[in-house]
């Protein structure tokens, strides 16, 4: 299946023999280098959106769409660096025997999944300037109390009040509505009043106390 699927890109994007040759300024000639980037992993071969594109001998380059097609002007016998973020990086060489100045080409790229380790950031340029400072750390009764105080649940709920949301947090809202408007576009959303789940969430809440009128 992935064969005759490779087979009928290929002969998608098939070329005539063009008679007019195309030049650069240095007299070399120009292939306009089409093709299409897909997952090779996948076994229906879904396409790979903004793969980078880059031609390595001249350091341009282009990105590959939505639907991971590009297309630039090379020069036969450059080598072509296909790379997308958590893909293996692919190479492929124009060939430099081609008759025409167009050529097509689907390039297949593999997942690399990279595991980082852990990074721990710390407020001092050294583990030994943190023992020192924390041995060093004034814990006196006066500064527990003013942390206590700042940490206590009504003091927490009026800056969660007072202060306004950071640009993560309104870009972070943003998209889940964006999200929620894409998941139903088309049909009505569901009414809550017909969710087990939201009514539980209410009648937990009634009985914690959540409605109750804190002036009273």
């Amino acid at each position: 299946m992935r064969n005759f699927l490779l087979g009928l890109l290929l002969l998608c994007f098939a070329s005539g023999v063009s008679a007019q040759k195309y030049v650069d300024q240095d007299g070399e000639e120009l292939v306009q280098f089409t093709g299409m980037v897909l997952d090779g992993g996948n076994e229906r071969l879904l396409p790979i959106p903004y793969t980078t594109v880059l031609i390595k001998r001249d350091g341009r380059g282009t990105y590959a769409n939505l639907e991971g097609f590009f297309s630039i002007v090379a020069h036969k016998g450059d080598t072509i660096v296909f790379s997308a973020l958590g893909y293996e990086e692919g190479r492929y060489v124009v060939p430099d025997t081609l008759a025409d100045d167009r050529y097509s080409y689907v390039q297949l790229l593999y997942q690399n999944n990279i595991d980082l380790p852990t990074a721990i950031v710390f407020p001092w340029p050294s583990r030994e300037h943190f023992k020192l400072e924390f041995l060093a750390m004034d814990v006196t009764t006066e500064l527990q109390s003013i942390a206590s105080d700042n940490l206590n649940a009504e003091t927490l709920e009026r800056l969660r009040e007072t202060i306004p949301n950071s640009g993560v947090e309104n870009g972070s809202y943003y998209l889940r509505q964006q999200a929620r408007q894409t998941y139903y576009i088309g049909q009505q959303p569901p009414m809550n009043i017909f969710s087990p789940i939201a009514w539980k969430q209410f009648f937990d809440g009634w009985k914690r106390g959540d409605f109750k009128n804190k002036k009273d």
